[in-house]
């Protein structure tokens, strides 16, 4: 679970890439180890060679042995005054298998070399060619084993990783201590923040105060009480909106039950004699049921708890004819209202059929409360599609238009209202029902020409 966290697998990654430094760092330094072990051989030979040279006849056979094992070669050859001369020599165990020249080597020839070696576990013979030390000749050339060679380069190459094992040990270690210190206390401190923040959002108190003094931290953090600070005040205000809803919740029913009274009152006094009281009485009627009209609204809004659409197979036709069927028989008759369909027969879609009736419903009464408070003629068309969006559906009338007022808050409750005694919460109602469909209500465009709603429904939910 250790390696699941930031900090573990930052450890990890850094061993893992101190290890990978460390292999590169490797072969050069193996590399320059055996250059540095052939070139100590051809020094201790030259020593021996100019030793038995200065001598020449009085150095026995025994001594020259001596000199050979401890230059740890079999042969020296010295090229002086373009000569070249056999000074030390002894029985080769077997054949030179390969020559290597050291006068210039290139870096990557010595790394191939050096792997050569110590991938190689046979002991073999080789030769080795090089510059004498202070210019004493004009080339030195000796013969050696490779078995010495690979142990002492074997040897180093293990001091070598170990030393880099410590390295990358001790360089997770720093790091991995860095992290905890730089990112991943406050990242914690920041998450604690959080959960404190999320246990009692209302309380001010919780708020995260900005400490990081890393730039993106203190981004982070910055923004995180930002976000608090605004959601804690939208919570208060949800409250006491939640508290005004309640109570106007309230009131709107008692005053229901009140105006009903009045409303049975007002149609009494309609029978009355007194023909002021006639003329009065159907204003106080209006009157009435607009207000009851508002509290039902209200109530309605208020419960916020539209049931989900009851899917079926709906013909749209038939529909859109009840709709139109309704607000016909609702029409005043002054100013007249033409009412225009253009639906397909064929068309069906899956919708909820009281709830649809209830958007189309809201949206024709609209349109012909337009058109009746315009005190002009007018006409209201529904017409449907099917497109690959799925079945288009478009209310249009050619009222007056929307003022500009109403258009910048169609669909906000209580301040989309259009007409007189409306209080904005049919638009509002029916677009949340086409939403719960799966589809959108719009508006299209409204001008002095009139008004037109486009509702996209999918074919299928």
């Amino acid at each position: 679970m250790f390696f699941r966290s930031l900090s573990g697998r930052f450890l990890m990654l850094t061993i893992i890439f101190v290890m990978l430094a460390e292999i590169l760092i490797f072969v050069p330094s193996v590399a320059r180890f055996r250059e540095d072990y052939l070139l100590a051989r051809l020094e201790r030979s030259q020593i021996a060679s100019l030793a038995l040279l200065a001598s020449p006849g009085f150095i026995e056979e025994d001594l020259a042995r001596e000199l050979l094992e401890n230059a740890g070669v079999f042969n020296v050859v010295l090229r002086r005054d373009a000569v070249r001369e056999l000074v030390l020599s002894s029985p080769l165990p077997q054949p030179v298998s390969a020559t290597f020249d050291l006068r210039d080597p290139g870096a990557v020839m010595l790394m191939r070399d050096a792997m050569a070696v110590l991938f190689d576990p046979e002991n073999r013979v080789i030769r080795v060619i090089g510059d004498p030390v202070r210019e004493a000749g004009l080339l030195i050339e000796v013969t050696l084993e490779t078995g010495p060679l690979r142990v002492e380069m074997l040897e180093y190459g293990q001091r070598i990783l170990w030393l880099s094992l410590a390295i990358s040990v001790s360089t997770a270690l720093l790091l991995f201590a860095a992290v905890q210190l730089l990112m991943v206390a406050p990242i914690r401190r920041l998450v604690r923040a959080m959960a404190r923040y999320a246990e009692a959002p209302e309380d001010a108190r919780r708020v995260i105060a900005p400490t990081a003094r890393v730039r993106e931290l203190r981004e982070a953090e910055d923004a995180l009480h930002e976000m608090q600070t605004q959601l804690t005040g939208n919570l208060r205000q949800k409250e006491r909106l939640a508290q005004l809803g309640g109570a106007v919740a309230r009131i709107s029913h008692d005053l229901r039950n009140i105006l009903a009274s009045a409303s049975l009152f007002a149609d009494r006094m309609e029978n009355s004699d007194d023909p002021a009281v006639k003329r009065a009485a159907p204003k106080l009627l209006n009157a009435l049921s607009r207000a009851i009209n508002l509290c039902e609204t209200t109530l309605a809004f208020g419960k916020a708890e539209e049931p989900p659409p009851r899917l079926a197979r709906v013909a749209l036709a038939p529909l859109v004819a009840d709709v139109i069927e309704n607000e016909q028989l609702a029409a005043t008759g002054t100013p007249e209202v033409e009412f225009l369909v253009d639906v397909p027969p064929g068309l069906s879609l899956s919708v909820d059929h009281e709830q649809l009736f209830r958007v189309l419903t809201n949206l024709v009464r609209n349109a012909r409360q337009a058109i009746e408070a315009s005190a002009r003629p007018g006409s209201i068309e529904v017409s449907a599609f099917a497109e690959d969006e799925g079945v288009v559906i478009v209310i249009g009338d050619t009222g007056p238009g929307l003022p500009e007022k109403a258009r910048d808050h169609l669909f906000t409750a209580f301040q989309g209202g259009v007409r007189k005694g409306g209080i904005g919460l049919g638009l509002v109602i029916a677009a949340e029902l086409v939403r719960g469909h799966g589809g959108t209500l719009e508006l299209q465009r409204s001008d002095a020409d009139g008004t037109e709603f486009r509702i996209t429904l999918p074919l299928s939910n």
